[in-house]
């Protein structure tokens, strides 16, 4: 496919994804069966390009003056990658397959537009539902964090300390360009390509061995805030996939026991290949039953229980970018009654002088600390534990200026650490 070829493919998919309110990721995967002559190439190229219109959606829209599929795209070219108007032009020529040529007033919007006087969900890329929540959580910063939301999210490598080194895995990854992250003392970050795509590990013998997994900085460091001590009894009370698991188990050296549960069954499908590949062997998974409660015997006798709290997924809008335009008011106020539900499960199988880990992938106060705030005032039996205290049990003091200026827990964003957006609190029963 030509340059301007995949514009006009990019432009028919954004239009399946507002006509059809559907996730970008079914969009994308329906156009490359209906048009099996595109390349794996072509593919990728096009979801760089579906997924940057989307991250910019609302500014690439002001800046084009119009909310059509071209001109978001149109607009995005100029907004994620710094094509001028006549560069854009030259994409747009009508021949074959390429878009059909600028109209005067788009040529002159992508070459004097700006969004000096846009408001602050435009310029952040968010919402405007959201505008308020933005303003509580960040102030001033609001558009700054907002933008950096919408940047591309680099790739990020947990090392398997059960199998490896950082520095035997770096030299593994060396040919991708691996280098130590700032924060996280196990991780690895691969730099994107110049069009912006992660580099592919299925054929990576470092990835296929078990040396690495694939996990955002800022969830390395959640688990490791977690300070697991091997030989402990610890509940993953939400585990998913099991990055987490994981992350966890390698930090217990395989001692101790760790059970791994989510209420939806199909979500720990993963997890079984991924403990395989890694050489664990503390986590025992318990699939949810209809009618049974599986962690009965847990009840009161966990050292640690993790919640990685079902959320709005704020954070992690780097990596979705389409979801922030998917999710409505009521799909928070859901996730703030489920929040509240998993806490109170979480609590019942805290042992006394136990610790419980609340982790959201999320940066709305509602549903980080107005949910441990909410927790407390219930539960008078627990009481927070401090950032300085949390950070000093997990032996990384350097992470204090993430301390969260609303209360108890730590902040992380894309912009303030450079890692997806997460909330880390902790709490320990009398």
């Amino acid at each position: 496919m030509t340059p301007g070829a995949r514009i006009a493919a990019a432009i028919e998919i954004l239009a399946d994804i507002e006509t059809r309110h559907r996730p970008a990721a079914d969009a994308l995967k329906d156009w490359g069966l209906a048009h099996r002559f595109a390349g794996s190439k072509d593919r990728a190229a096009l979801a760089t390009l579906v997924f940057d219109a989307l991250r910019c959606r609302a500014s690439a829209a002001w800046i084009v003056g119009e909310e059509t599929p071209r001109a978001i795209v149109l607009g995005s070219l100029r907004e994620m990658r710094g094509l001028s108007a006549d560069e854009i032009g030259a994409l747009c020529t009508g021949e074959g397959h390429a878009p059909p040529p600028l109209s005067e007033v788009e040529r002159a919007r992508l070459t004097e537009g700006a969004l000096d006087d846009a408001p602050d969900p435009v310029r952040g890329d968010y919402p405007e539902w959201l505008a308020p929540a933005f303003a509580a959580a960040f102030g001033e910063s609001a558009v700054a964090e907002g933008r950096a939301l919408a940047a591309r999210a680099p790739l990020d490598l947990r090392v398997n300390t059960l199998k490896a080194t950082r520095e035997k895995a770096q030299k593994a990854l060396a040919h991708l360009g691996a280098e130590p992250t700032p924060l996280s003392p196990l991780g690895l970050r691969v730099p994107l390509s110049e069009d912006g795509r992660s580099a592919s590990l299925a054929g990576e013998p470092a990835y296929l061995k078990g040396l690495v997994e694939i996990q955002d900085e800022g969830s390395q460091l959640a688990a490791l805030l977690a300070a697991p001590v091997p030989g402990e009894q610890v509940l993953d009370l939400c585990a998913g996939g099991g990055g987490k698991t994981l992350a966890l188990a390698a930090a217990m050296d395989n001692r101790g026991q760790i059970y791994a549960t989510d209420r939806e069954a199909r979500r720990l499908g993963p997890l079984y290949a991924r403990l395989e590949r890694a050489t664990t062997r503390n986590v025992q998974v318990r699939n949810p039953r209809r009618g049974q409660n599986v962690l009965a015997d847990l009840e009161g006798h966990c050292d640690l229980v993790l919640v990685d709290a079902p959320c709005t997924g704020t954070g992690t809008w780097r990596r979705n970018p389409d979801a922030k335009w998917r999710i409505r008011p009521g799909a928070l106020e859901q996730r703030l009654k489920e929040q509240d539900e998993v806490l109170e499960s979480a609590a019942l199988y805290v042992k006394p002088g136990g610790r419980l880990i609340y982790i959201t992938c999320s940066l709305l106060p509602a549903e980080n600390e107005e949910r441990i705030a909410a927790f407390l005032a219930r539960y008078t039996d627990f009481s927070a534990i401090g950032a300085e205290a949390l950070l000093a049990a997990a032996g990384l003091p350097e992470l204090a200026r993430f301390a969260g200026p609303h209360g108890t827990g730590l902040r992380l964003s894309p912009l303030t650490s450079g890692t997806d957006g997460f909330f880390i609190a902790g709490l320990r029963r009398a």
